[in-house]
């Protein structure tokens, strides 16, 4: 037997559908750390490397986060190189994943760097990076 659902039955149906829908998602949905390291890409003021498989991101003058690298990149030290940053979709910044990184010389070689972990430093973490690699 096949029975047809009337509009305001139907309207009421696909509501209650919708509400256990994002119930579920919302359940489902891992929750979000307060203290996830985030920052959006035009935040971020300067780099420096202090070896060939990290960077430190120099953000909002205070802010320094560190990026540690699967693999070293050998021209990440290099004079004359800068840091070239891509954006995929969104330009908010919380993890490595969002990062889309390479470094470039001025001759136009270019090393792609593949991120695997974003740290945002504490305060004490950053007094301790010697001053040469500080990003601020």
């Amino acid at each position: 037997m096949t029975r047809l659902i009337e509009g305001s039955t139907f309207k009421s149906l696909a509501i209650g559908a919708a509400l256990l829908l994002g119930a579920t998602t919302a359940v489902a949905a891992p929750a979000r750390e307060p203290n996830t390291p985030c920052f959006w890409i035009t935040q971020w003021e300067g780099w420096k490397s202090p070896s060939p498989k990290v960077l430190y991101l120099g953000v909002n003058m205070h802010d320094v986060y560190k990026v540690d690298l699967a693999a070293e990149a050998s021209m990440l030290n290099d004079p004359g190189v800068h840091l070239v940053s891509e954006v995929r979709g969104s330009n908010s910044i919380c993890s490595a994943l969002d990062l889309r990184l390479s470094v470039a010389d001025t001759g136009g070689m270019r090393e792609p760097l593949f991120p695997i972990k974003l740290t945002k430093l504490t305060p004490a973490e950053v007094a301790a990076i010697p001053k040469k690699f500080r990003p601020n």
